[in-house]
């Protein structure tokens, strides 16, 4: 798709009917991200996401999703202690999860555990920008690779995780005119979330395009509905007329015949 210049579309998902109403709508790839620590788990951060949160979520989402390719996240220190430890951590979100590729965040610092994975035959996707896992560390979720230098080092790293043997790299809070430089000087597909619409793609948080979690807001979000609000009004409608004695009404009942009651007294 890169080499043809067609922009590539990803979402989330973490559940089996949102994989299965993305898949349908036609999308290219659905990330089993490791956000579902703040959308559906509740967390403050992605850092308390576990291996086995990740493939939990995984097998439902790759239940649904019939032919979206599907990435899993490697969540916070399963990459990170040794090679090996992450090979088979990265195997784990194949094998048990069901993915057909995983992600990881990270430049040169995990540039020999991503050729690890490859080497192991499993599609490693990488991560540069705004990492949230590393967001303790950054100092809060803040736009990354804004002067010169750090501009640099980021496009260091993105050549850095090619030369390892990803496939794709997620490119998250840059400035546009630094993703173009990226997208331009690697043969990998950029993936784009808050980088601009020079990447090969882009990816958005489903909840957050669907108007369904309000906790904050990232700039570069685009709402496509307001679920929240027709969520809570449906809920709200439904309590009245349980309360009103309206529903629920004949057509949602069961009946037997008069004959077969008189038989109970």
């Amino acid at each position: 798709m890169k080499q043809e210049a067609k922009p590539i579309a990803m979402l989330t998902a973490y559940d089996y009917p949102t994989a299965m109403l993305v898949d349908a709508s036609g999308i290219d790839g659905i990330l089993v991200g490791d956000s579902l620590g703040n959308v559906v788990l509740g967390y403050d951060s992605t850092v308390p996401v576990t291996m086995d949160d990740m493939i939990h979520h995984l097998r439902a989402v790759t239940r649904g999703a019939k032919r979206a390719l599907v990435v899993g996240d490697m969540p916070f220190l399963s990459y990170h202690i040794s090679r090996e430890e992450s090979v088979r951590n990265a195997g784990r979100l194949m094998q048990e999860g069901l993915a057909q590729a995983v992600k990881l965040e990270g430049g040169r610092e995990v540039a020999d555990t991503v050729k690890a994975i490859t080497e192991a035959g499993i599609p490693v996707m990488g991560h540069l920008g705004l990492t949230p896992q590393s967001v303790h560390q950054m100092g809060g979720y803040k736009v990354q690779g804004k002067d010169g230098e750090a501009a640099r080092r980021l496009l260091e790293d993105a050549k850095a995780l090619e030369a390892a043997g990803v496939f794709a790299i997620v490119l998250e809070c840059i400035p546009q005119q630094l993703a173009k430089v990226v997208t331009e000087a690697v043969k990998v597909p950029t993936i784009g979330i808050g980088a601009g619409s020079d990447c090969d793609g882009q990816i958005l948080v489903t909840h957050d395009l669907l108007g369904m979690f309000s906790d904050f807001t990232p700039k570069f979000v685009k709402k496509y509905a307001n679920l929240k609000e027709q969520i809570i009004k449906a809920c709200e409608d439904y309590q009245q007329e349980v309360r009103d004695k309206a529903f629920p009404g004949p057509g949602h009942v069961f009946n037997m015949a008069d004959e077969e009651l008189k038989k109970i007294y």
